[in-house]
């Protein structure tokens, strides 16, 4: 039987590449998927098979990248890549940050994102279509292969890049697993956000790593949620918080609450209030991820001051709430939180 010709080069399995192989030794396996996924190699640049193997390896498992281009801020610590899509043209973006003690790579899960949160570039673009699990690797691999240039190990990922890594939840998985088992970083280093998408937490739960969970909340009450978080109106805080006990129990992980601080909107006392309030109802209780709110073309209002975010932290932390702020990075090339939209238009809010 051929070789599946169809399949990417980071969605092939081991059992593909052994079809292509055919009845090649064992070993030829190993050091191509070494080649893939432990020295972040293309087929070509792998010199322990053949140059004739390495050319059968290229044509039949094709990448599914095409880098347009990459944009450098923080003084090169941060890169955003904006890829293409080579079956569509459809466009994504991936975040690598480079600190002193590790490396983080923000992934894509969707080109574009359905979920319609106002304040977010990519939810204002629309939805287009979901990615493969391949398509989420290579943008891990790529940032890996980056990262080893510098000496530098990529040591975490976080699916918090375009799209809604749970209404994608069997290709995040299959990516999860695939990063988790070949590229060995642990389940411990990879988050998966979501704006709570209960059965996909529900089914997460279930899965067999205990990765992080992360929870786009923004909001602790229905009524400011509904208009922050539209998809709020299906899934309500209520429902949302036994769906996040239910992941507790199963993986006793402590989960984060991202939280995207809007001037006048969600910075209030009651808003710090609300929110601890949801966090103690936790065990353990909720982390909180402050993040002010990064400029987008069709959001017109602001994020909270830094004193503000400060005083929002403190009260916080003085209602007995683990919080931190998080720092922004690449805001000025718009690789910040929120800021993703693969240079796609946007619908302007009247908000």
């Amino acid at each position: 039987m051929a070789a599946n010709l169809t399949v990417s080069r980071y969605d092939a399995s081991r059992e593909d590449i052994a079809e292509l192989l055919g009845e090649g030794p064992n070993y030829r396996l190993d050091q191509i998927w070494r080649g893939l996924y432990v020295d972040f190699q293309a087929p070509l640049e792998i010199t322990t098979i053949s140059k004739d193997l390495r050319a059968k390896v290229d044509s039949t498992f094709k990448a599914s990248l095409i880098e347009v281009s990459s944009s450098v801020s923080d003084r090169g610590d941060t890169t955003k890549f904006l890829w293409q899509l080579v079956d569509g043209g459809y466009k994504i973006e991936s975040v690598l940050m480079h600190y002193a003690e590790r490396a983080t790579v923000c992934v894509s899960t969707q080109a574009g994102c359905a979920m319609a949160c106002g304040f977010c570039a990519t939810g204002q673009a629309g939805f287009n279509r979901q990615l493969t699990a391949g398509e989420i690797v290579e943008q891990v691999v790529h940032a890996a292969r980056t990262s080893a240039a510098r000496n530098q190990r990529l040591a975490n990922v976080v699916f918090m890049g375009m799209g809604e890594p749970l209404a994608n939840e069997e290709a995040v998985w299959q990516a999860v697993t695939r990063i988790h088992d070949a590229i060995g970083i642990s389940a411990r280093h990879l988050t998966i956000s979501t704006v709570g998408i209960i059965p996909g937490i529900n089914t997460l739960s279930e899965r067999p790593l205990p990765v992080n969970l992360a929870v786009s909340l923004h909001a602790a009450r229905n009524d400011l949620r509904d208009s922050l978080v539209p998809i709020n109106k299906r899934y309500p805080i209520e429902d949302l918080m036994q769906a996040c006990r239910k992941y507790l129990q199963k993986k006793n992980r402590r989960i984060t609450f991202e939280w995207a601080l809007i001037g006048g909107v969600n910075d209030t006392p009651r808003d710090a209030r609300e929110l601890a309030k949801l966090c103690q109802s936790l065990k353990p209780s909720a982390h909180v991820n402050l993040i002010p709110l990064n400029p987008t073309p069709g959001y017109p209002t602001i994020g909270t001051t830094q004193e503000g975010v400060r005083e929002f932290a403190d009260q916080l932390i003085d209602l007995g709430v683990n919080a931190t702020v998080r720092r922004n990075r690449g805001t000025d090339i718009d690789a910040a939180c929120g800021q993703l939209a693969a240079g796609q238009p946007v619908t302007i809010s009247s908000r």
